[in-house]
């Protein structure tokens, strides 16, 4: 166990000491103005070359710093979260080889040498997802690369599609628009929601949760899900030629969608994903409206929060004899002081709460979409959300830090010091990222002027959101449940609009009674027998015909002059 503990800290030390380098380098490169593009050429024959292309711009590197800052905590957090599992060792290099991928997509200003990247994210969340050997692990892991393999395929489809350029580089041709790059945005579209689970393919997200938690913290924070936001904002400036109503609907109900379900959830790590679910819904919104860097910057302020709030309830669920229900928790600060006081941190600036680093994201992407000349129902939709946004969030604070005791008798709390260390950074992280980015981000500040009423409408709904969901919590077992006068309602709002239904059951079976229709008509029905078997049954009848006349050849040569013979006489 002493190797394998120096493992893990050998690796986190060194992705923390890249992380903090990569960063310092990208904010040197975002205040320069400096940008390299770097073409290394690996292999050589006779007059065929093999290169490996790197972009380094600002973007790229901000975003592999805070990737790899957010890796190396969730690596310590892993030392002391894994440290009875048997397969540890593998369990680290299938989390190192995720964040390798993840590197690889992100540097990558070749459509190739991403597809290589996103299969690598694809194929190792597979592995990390069914880790815990169970049915309910395999079927999680299964819709997972199966949606996923949707986005692999639009990837390749747009490889082919981009031949029309003569190069796979796209940086080279963003700011370019003809009649068939429609086509290719489209596909570049389709890989970045199946990716980033907008409608309508949302299910996979809350079922990954099957993965370890350290895992589940780095898919749903910054490496897997943020591939498609990222690939999009690297494709933003062909948006400008594109009528993105019907995109920006279907991300903002993606937003609408996972904030009401999580009101009506009780599993811990479900509410949490539909909140990371929510948020990449605002992001793709605020995309889809022609804000490019404000997706980004919320993007990496949303990644420091979200893997504090994965670790902080890890720790919870596992103290909790694994029991995600929120019902059987309550009171959870009086034995877990550090971990609860870093999961309110992180629940108050997925809020929005004023200073912390959510708000200098979410606030700024409030004003431009008030600002914008969009209709009153995007604008009633993005304001719903934020309530209900820190509805679900006081509601999952009152249950698991405030509520009356529902403990089990017999539990084993502990605060390990390496869980909490590994937390110090995302917390700092949390309350000062929002911050420091938006200053380097931003050469000068956005400053937009708006009348009293939309200046205070943002708080308003915080306030509102707080109080709606404090009702949702406070209630007594004695009485009764509201929701069951209301049973259909509450069963779809909670259920993602029966979304995984769609995407699994009922998909599953249509499909089979469909192939079994399509195999009774072409393969077994009156197609196969006329034109696929007439070759053979026409060959095989000759066959027959010429071995018979081998076979009784004098009987056939004495009938047929027999019947010619009366012919003639006749």
């Amino acid at each position: 166990m002493v190797g394998l503990a120096s493992l893990y800290m050998v690796g986190g030390f060194l992705l923390l000491l890249s992380g903090f380098i990569l960063f310092l380098i990208g904010v040197v490169f975002l205040v320069n103005g400096y940008s390299i593009f770097l073409d290394w050429e690996f292999l050589s024959i006779n007059s065929t070359c093999m290169t490996m292309t790197l972009l380094f711009d600002w973007m790229s590197l901000v975003f592999v710093g805070c990737v790899f800052l957010i890796s190396s905590m969730v690596v310590y957090y892993s030392e002391s979260y894994m440290y009875s599992d048997s397969d540890s060792v593998r369990f680290y290099f299938l989390v190192f080889m995720f964040v390798m991928s993840m590197m690889m997509m992100i540097m990558s200003p070749n459509l190739i040498s991403i597809l290589i990247g996103w299969d690598g994210l694809g194929l190792v969340s597979y592995c990390l997802v069914i880790y815990f050997q169970n049915y309910r692990s395999y079927s999680a892991g299964m819709i997972t690369i199966l949606t996923n393999r949707v986005g692999d395929v639009a990837i390749l489809l747009a490889i082919a599609w981009m031949l029309n350029f003569g190069s796979w580089h796209y940086v080279y041709y963003v700011f370019t628009w003809d009649v068939w790059s429609y086509f290719l945005i489209l596909l570049i579209v389709l890989a970045g929601f199946t990716s980033s689970a907008q409608i309508p393919f949302s299910s996979w997200l809350p079922a990954a949760m099957a993965a370890p938690t350290p895992v589940s913290s780095l898919v749903h924070s910054s490496t897997l899900v943020t591939a498609g936001v990222y690939l999009l904002v690297r494709f933003s400036f062909m948006f400008q030629n594109l009528d993105c109503s019907l995109l920006l609907m279907l991300s903002m109900l993606t937003m609408f969608m996972s904030g009401m379900g999580a009101n009506f959830e009780y599993d811990m790590s479900s509410i949490i994903a539909l909140s990371t679910l929510s948020q990449l819904g605002l992001m793709m919104s605020i995309l889809f409206m022609g804000f490019p860097l404000l997706a980004f910057f919320h993007l990496l302020t949303h990644a420091f929060f979200s893997a504090l709030l994965f670790l902080c309830a890890g720790l919870m669920i596992h103290v909790m004899s694994d029991s995600q229900d929120i019902r059987h928790m309550g009171c959870l600060v009086d034995q877990l002081p550090f971990t609860c006081t870093c999961f309110m941190i992180s629940n108050f600036s997925l809020c929005g709460l004023p200073f912390m680093a959510g708000f200098y994201s979410s606030d700024v992407i409030l004003e431009m979409v008030m600002s914008s000349s969009y209709n009153f129902f995007i604008f009633f939709i993005f304001f719903i959300s934020v309530g209900l946004t820190v509805s679900y969030s006081v509601r999952l604070i009152y249950y698991c830090v405030c509520y009356n005791s529902n403990l089990y008798v017999c539990q084993n709390y502990y605060e390990d010091s390496l869980m909490m260390k590994s937390m110090i950074l995302l917390v700092i992280l949390s309350v000062c990222g929002g911050s420091s980015l938006s200053w380097f981000l931003f050469c000068c500040p956005i400053f937009l002027v708006l009348p009293l009423v939309f200046s205070v409408m943002p708080l308003v709904f915080v306030v509102l959101g707080a109080w709606f969901g404090y009702e949702l919590s406070f209630s007594n077992f004695s009485l009764s449940a509201y929701s069951m006068s209301y049973y259909f309602i509450s069963l779809f709002m909670g259920s993602m609009w029966f979304m995984p239904s769609f995407s699994t059951y009922m998909l599953l079976g249509p499909s089979f009674f469909l192939s079994k229709g399509y195999y009774e008509v072409m393969d077994g029905g009156w197609g196969e027998y006329l034109i696929s078997k007439s070759f053979l049954f026409w060959s095989s009848f000759f066959s027959k015909l010429s071995s018979f006349y081998y076979y009784n050849n004098l009987k056939l040569f004495i009938v047929v002059f027999m019947i010619i013979f009366i012919f003639i006489l006749v």
